[in-house]
Formats: structure tokens, sequence, C-alpha cells
């Protein structure tokens, strides 16, 4: 029996058991998730392979990466495939080729700015890619409350934002990304808030009351998917708060919730929605911190399901 979550054209079938690996090789959980041109997808993990490739149906296709990483954290494709990670462990952006070749560094690894300086980077968290001028926006993240552009060659050209609560402020802006008229939306998660910006930094709307939005990506349908990370400590059991993927027009109106009321591994069901992306299909993917958020305080600890798949029904 299938699995469908959402409803009407947002209806998505759960493909179940999606994604082989090779014996011995796990995820340990996936921070966040990106597709290529060829609807390849990549899963970047915290296990020991860093970054692994799968073609659409879930096949392994390779893994790169392995003992480069500080810590995993976002990963974003350009329209040109050029392959960009984000590692709030090191305090670096680095841009691959879609083998794994390093092409480019911005940071300097181990090397953090000053916390809330607002200079580039302190355990920064994500990354988008102007669709138009090719820019990268970067949000910088748990040690700062910042928006960085740079040029895509590396160069800085502006950043934007500080710590607090009002408009144009972030407590952990924690994902980025933009749309086809170069909106930038930021996931600010401790804000329990979307912020949608132009190029310049100049704040366009706030949309409130989205539990916890880690992963932010805008669909080829126009409509803006966030993911919805956990509740923590004494709420993680509790119904409604996160473990979801939540749809939005792009005037912020709620089109349509992905998930159950309650976290768990059943099919229909998220443990720790952390990153998405969609495919030119329409497919969705979720990555999911499930082993920090949830996994290692099991008795014993496990591994729990990290990524997913939905297939676009509608």
């Amino acid at each position: 029996m299938t699995t469908v979550v959402g409803s009407g054209a947002l209806s998505f079938e759960v493909a179940e058991g999606w994604g082989s690996l090779p014996d011995g090789m796990t995820l340990k959980e996936t921070p966040d998730v990106a597709v290529d041109s060829k609807d390849n997808v990549y899963a970047f993990s915290r296990g020991d392979h860093g970054v692994v490739v799968f073609d659409r149906d879930g096949n392994f296709l390779k893994a790169w990466g392995a003992d480069i990483f500080g810590n995993a954290h976002g990963i974003c494709i350009g329209p040109d495939d050029a392959v960009y990670c984000v590692d709030n462990g090191d305090h670096t952006v680095r841009k691959f080729s879609t083998d794994g070749e390093l092409l480019m560094t911005l940071g300097t690894r181990d090397k953090p700015s000053p916390r809330f300086s607002g200079d580039a980077f302190n355990l920064p968290t994500g990354l988008a890619v102007s669709n138009k001028s090719g820019d990268l926006f970067i949000s910088d993240g748990y040690g700062n409350s910042t928006i960085h552009k740079y040029s895509t060659d590396g160069e800085h050209i502006m950043s934007w934002g500080e710590a607090g609560i009002g408009p144009g402020q972030f407590v952990i802006p924690h994902n980025i990304c933009t749309d086809k008229d170069d909106n930038v939306y930021v996931a600010d998660r401790e804000c329990h808030r979307v912020q949608v910006f132009d190029t310049n930094g100049k704040l366009l709307a706030m949309w409130n009351n989205i539990w916890k939005p880690s992963g932010i990506r805008v669909g080829a349908d126009g409509n803006v998917y966030v993911a919805e990370l956990i509740a923590d400590a004494y709420y993680n059991d509790a119904p409604n708060f996160g473990h979801r993927v939540t749809v939005y027009d792009t005037s912020g109106n709620r089109v349509a919730v992905l998930g159950d009321a309650y976290a768990g591994e059943a099919a229909g069901q998220f443990v720790s929605p952390h990153g998405i992306c969609l495919d030119s299909h329409g497919d969705v993917y979720v990555g999911e911190v499930s082993w920090t958020m949830m996994g290692r305080t099991l008795e014993p600890p496990r591994e729990m399901r990290s990524l997913q798949k939905l297939v676009r029904q509608g």
C-alpha cells in the first residue's frame, strides 16, 4: 500500500526505501541535499564519505569528500552544476565540480571571524546562487547573524543583517534560497519565520509562525518548500511542532503540509527535516538530522533514516 502526503495538485507518494548504499556505507545523517541538471541527487552527509550521489531512482553513483569536511551543513548546486558545500565545522564554503574537484574556497579553514562581527564566516549555514547574475548568497549563521553576497568568482560584494528579532535582523539565518525573480528567502530559524529580501538586502516581506524553518528551496512550480525541524528536548513527542515540510506560495500563504502530526520513521513521517531540494519533475528530497536530534538519545543509540524522496502525483 502506498502512502501519500499533501493533497490535490500538491500530493506526493512516499518512495519508501529510496536510496541504496554499498555494503558498509552509511549516511549517519543528512543535513542537506541538492540536485544537479541531470537530476542526480547529492546527499551532504555526516558519515565517513562526505557527499554521496544517487541517480533519481536511488541507485548509488559515487561518493567524494571523505576527510575534507569539519561538519557538513549546507549544499547547493548552481545553474552551471557547480557544487557548493557549506561547512560549519571549519567555517568555510567550498566550490566543487560534480566529481569532487575543489575549485574555490571562501573563508579560512578553522579561522572563524569574531562572533557576531558581521564578517565572514563564523559557523556558516547555507548558500544560494542567483539565477540571473550567478552571485552567491551565504547565510552566516550560528556565530553571525548576517547574509553575505559574493560574486561568482568569490569577490565579496556586500553583507546585511545583525542579531535581533526585528525586521531584517536574524536569530540563526539557517538556510537561504532564491527564486526566478532573484528574491532572496532566508529561513530565520529561531525566530520561526522566513524573511524575503531583494539582492541588495532590502526587506520585502516577512512570513511568521513557521516552526524552526531549517531548509528552504523554491520549486519549478514557484512554490516555496520549507523543511521544519523537530521540537527540542521535552517537546520532541508533541504533535504539530515541526517534523514536516510546509509549502507556501510566494505571497507567504500556506498551500500544503507534507508529513504527519507526530515525528517518526513510518511512511509519511519525518524525524527532523533540515535540508530540502526538488528535481525537474517536481519530486522532493528531504535530508534530516535524525541522529543529532533523536538517534543518539535512544537506548541504545542508533542511526535513523535521514534521506527521503517524495514523488509528485499532482
